[in-house]
């Protein structure tokens, strides 16, 4: 037993000297480099799926809160009613309502956009029989919708509220089915890494299997030779996560510059939408961790099945 401990200390030692200059696995191979692209392209995809997802539930958060804060009144021109007036009295009770900050009718202009896609430019929407919109923001605190709806039907029997929920449920939906996708296609690329993590390292034992019989034939524990394909596979792992992860969050970072350059309103809109905030690319970089460690779990789980059978 003590000269078992003894050859065990030597080999250890030994090994530790000789590592520097002679791995077990050799580094530079076609296999190596191939299973390091494809990790990184693996990497990469996953890392644009997460960003992605933290994009839109972003967005998806800020349009609710902004569908929140806003409700429409629809006023509609009716045979025997006088529509001015009837949008005079439906800003009036709107105005003097609990939790509404301001109400504000569509103009001549903004209706003249608002149909400008279906009828082209240049239509007067004076000489249409089209609702009038007033826009009706609220203060933030708790607004008593309710009494508004019942005033309105008292009052402007022609005038409709719209609270937005609507947009919100679709929102709410949107977001979801874009979070489901993109954690379905993170675990599908973890699979993939495993299964391709899996293969290689078997090729690797495969091709190494002479070393390893030589290394059992001089006292080396399973556990020392699991240790040295593992570091390999790690060291794999960590620089194709890492130039996945790293090749995505400049991507990100490219189209955010590059939409914060452009000028005009529509710019700054284009750019909110796209920036990527801390916890996007901390994200991003947890993609890149899990690859490097479904990497390094798998490749040594791999090695200490497939030794079972050269013993």
């Amino acid at each position: 037993m003590n000269a078992r401990v003894t050859i065990d200390a030597q080999f250890q030692t030994e090994a530790a000297q000789l590592r520097p200059t002679a791995p077990i696995v050799p580094n530079g191979t076609a296999a190596s480099r191939a299973l390091m692209g494809v990790i990184a392209v693996m990497t990469f995809v996953a890392a644009l799926a997460i960003g992605a997802v933290h994009l839109v539930q972003g967005a998806a958060a800020q349009w609710r809160t902004d569908v929140g804060r806003e409700i429409t009144l629809e006023v509609r021109p009716t045979d025997g009613r006088n529509i001015e007036a009837d949008v005079a009295k439906a800003m009036q009770i709107a105005g003097q309502s609990r939790g509404v900050a301001s109400a504000q009718v569509y103009g001549k202009d903004e209706m003249a956009k608002l149909i400008s896609p279906w009828l082209g430019t240049g239509v007067d929407p004076s000489n249409l029989p089209l609702p009038r919109l007033i826009v009706v923001r609220l203060d933030g605190s708790e607004a008593n919708l309710a009494a508004l709806r019942t005033a309105l039907a008292k009052d402007v029997p022609t005038a409709s509220l719209d609270e937005g929920s609507h947009w919100s449920a679709e929102l709410s939906t949107a977001a979801d089915t874009v979070l489901m996708a993109g954690t379905a296609l993170l675990v599908l690329v973890l699979l993939a890494t495993i299964l391709s993590v899996t293969v290689a390292t078997r090729g690797a034992v495969a091709a190494n299997r002479p070393v390893v019989e030589l290394l059992h034939a001089v006292g080396a524990r399973d556990q020392f030779v699991a240790g040295e394909f593992q570091r390999h596979f790690l060291t794999l792992g960590a620089h194709g996560g890492l130039i996945g992860g790293g090749a995505a969050a400049l991507l990100f970072a490219a189209a955010g510059l590059a939409a914060a350059l452009l000028s005009g309103p529509a710019g700054g809109v284009l750019a909110g939408s796209i920036i990527l905030d801390s916890r996007g690319y901390a994200g991003i970089f947890g993609v890149a961790l899990t690859v490097i460690a479904v990497t390094a779990l798998a490749s040594r789980l791999t090695v200490r099945h497939t030794l079972k059978s050269i013993h």
